[in-house]
């Protein structure tokens, strides 16, 4: 992923480009241990680990500017009080270190009443920031997107399965980076050059996810993204090839 200089950082969720002072993260699910509790299992609160982690990211790398690709909070229709706290308290932590733009996922029904006016919430259907298109990946995205070279998605949570020689299975965490079927793309966006498509992994760790060498992708993308000949990556930097190749 070196178009643009733009690299995973190791061993984290997160997409570093270099050249702009951009990082990027998606997926927080801030409240999501609310619904673990009540389907029976007892998940401490990540919201305060993943602050301490992108702090440390920000120390470290510097950036100038943080794009949250949706889903900062998780429960719908409605926030409960402990999330809504948490959503404040997280983006609290880092405003005054950065520059925050959001791109409002699917979880994200009224996040305007829980960010300050210093965050910069774009539309769901995605923004072109220097350029290099970002949308959380639930909805299709504006054609100014998709006329990029680039695109940033999350929403997937994507993770690769991996079998061993005794048949156990186990689900890592992946990037995925990959191309669009040019027919399908050309008769929703005729202006588009195909950009590189690059799916980002949940910041939080408790999320799940899908193995996209069983399931695809999910939303829109999946209709226009060539998954199986997509290139998979670990978060440790490890290259696995192409996802048809992973069984």
């Amino acid at each position: 992923m070196d178009q643009l200089n733009i690299q995973p950082v190791l061993n984290e969720h997160a997409l570093l480009i270099k050249d702009k002072k951009i990082l990027v993260i998606a997926d927080l699910h801030i409240g999501i241990e609310s619904e673990l509790r009540q389907l029976g299992l007892n998940a401490p609160s990540q919201t305060n680990k993943m602050a301490e982690r992108l702090i440390t990211l920000l120390e470290k790398l510097k950036p100038e500017t943080i794009i949250l690709l949706g889903d900062i909070k998780h429960n719908i229709p409605t926030s409960t009080i402990g999330e809504r706290y948490d959503v404040k308290k997280f983006l609290s932590q880092i405003d005054n270190r950065v520059s925050i733009h959001i791109l409002p996922g699917n979880h994200d029904g009224n996040i305007q009443r829980l960010i300050s006016s210093d965050v910069s919430l774009h539309s769901s259907d995605g923004v072109v920031i220097e350029e290099i298109g970002f949308v959380h990946g639930h909805r299709w995205p504006n054609k100014e997107v998709m006329n990029c070279k680039t695109v940033i998605i999350g929403h997937t949570h994507p993770t690769i399965m991996l079998t061993d020689r005794l048949g156990y299975k186990t689900f890592e965490p992946c990037w995925l980076k990959g191309k669009c079927f040019s027919n399908i793309l050309e008769e929703r966006y005729p202006e588009s050059k195909n950009p590189e498509i690059i799916v980002v992994p949940a910041f939080n760790i408790i999320c799940g996810g899908i193995a996209v060498n069983k399931e695809s992708i999910i939303g829109p993308f999946n209709k226009i993204v060539d998954v199986n000949n997509s290139e998979v990556y670990l978060s440790d930097g490890s290259s696995l090839g192409k996802v048809k190749n992973i069984k």
